[in-house]
């Protein structure tokens, strides 16, 4: 596994991490058994990168009864709050935040968290101030040794320009490119924040526009999916290359990859082949890959009509 310098908090991480949402939304507590297998085949085979959050369901539970007795082997990241922009500021509080710590630190059986960042609220929260004191306060008190944001657009940009927190997880992938074309990224890296690039693999919707007429088995219909496809189409249309022999989730890492500012993809499955896929491409040399990389990088920034982040 190739490692990176983690920003400025001097922590060495795994080039790929892995995101624990679809083992609380989709196995929950009866998928432990599977649960169990796939952290610690992720933790055998060199990966020491784990994402969670206390809002997706039972992922933090499943985590402290999986592996907590492998605590000094990863490097364990949680966020606190709703995940949502369109919560109410009510769900955004000093209290709340607090809280959400406490639970997290119960539910994964650990005396502290490596990295708690706030999850995905929007900027006029954060220059409120309520939920930053939050963090800072349970840093003080030694519950998480570092603090960090996850999200995207302007409130992502208001993160870095801060100077407060350690670390940025922000929306980056061949459909969702606006963390480059609009600096997020070339800024968090001057500050020395340690990045982290949610949904690489674009929810694997190149396979879908590549493959659409071979039964892709992805959905068109969720949040992200159905923007990304309709994204990836138009970009995909508007090249000359022929991406028959491509293989797409390939692609998608690869393009991913090529940012040299990102320290750590978190690609989430509850699939140990997936995953062991995912290790040996990330393992591989993607260059043969770059020139594709570039092409789809020019073609989104011709095609984008206001394709903002999506969060």
């Amino acid at each position: 596994m190739i490692y990176n310098n983690f920003g400025k908090t001097n922590e060495k991480i795994s080039r790929l991490g892995i995101g624990l949402a679809e083992i609380g939304f989709e196995l929950g507590a009866s998928g432990y058994p599977q649960v169990e297998k796939l952290l610690n085949f992720a933790l055998d085979n060199g990966i020491n990168f784990l994402d969670t959050a206390a809002g997706y369901n039972e992922s933090e539970k499943l985590i402290g009864e999986a592996v907590n007795d492998r605590r000094n082997e990863f490097f364990l990241a949680t966020k606190a709050g709703t995940g949502s922009t369109n919560s109410s500021d009510s769900e955004w509080d000093y209290i709340k935040i607090k809280n959400s710590i406490e639970n997290s630190l119960k539910n994964l059986k650990t005396d502290y968290i490596d990295l708690v960042q706030l999850h995905s609220c929007d900027e006029h929260i954060l220059q409120k101030g309520d939920v930053i004191r939050a963090l800072q306060d349970a840093q003080l008190e030694g519950k998480t040794r570092f603090i960090g944001y996850s999200g995207d657009n302007i409130a992502a940009k208001w993160a870095v320009n801060s100077n407060i927190f350690d670390t940025l997880q922000t929306s980056y992938n061949i459909a969702d490119q606006r963390a480059r074309t609009k600096n997020i990224l070339k800024d968090a890296n001057k500050k020395k924040l340690g990045i982290i690039a949610k949904r690489p693999i674009a929810n694997g919707s190149l396979s879908g526009v590549i493959r659409k007429n071979q039964n892709w088995s992805g959905t068109y219909n969720d949040s992200y999916g159905k923007p990304y496809f309709d994204r990836l189409e138009i970009l995909c249309d508007s090249l000359d290359e022929n991406l028959s022999d491509i293989d797409p989730i390939e692609l998608s890492m690869a393009f991913s990859l090529y940012r040299t500012e990102i320290d750590v993809l978190i690609i989430g499955s509850k699939n140990i082949k997936h995953v062991e896929s995912n290790i040996n491409f990330v393992e591989s040399n993607v260059s043969k890959y770059d020139k594709l990389i570039r092409i789809f990088e020019t073609s989104f920034e011709i095609n984008d009509n206001d394709w903002i982040q999506l969060t």
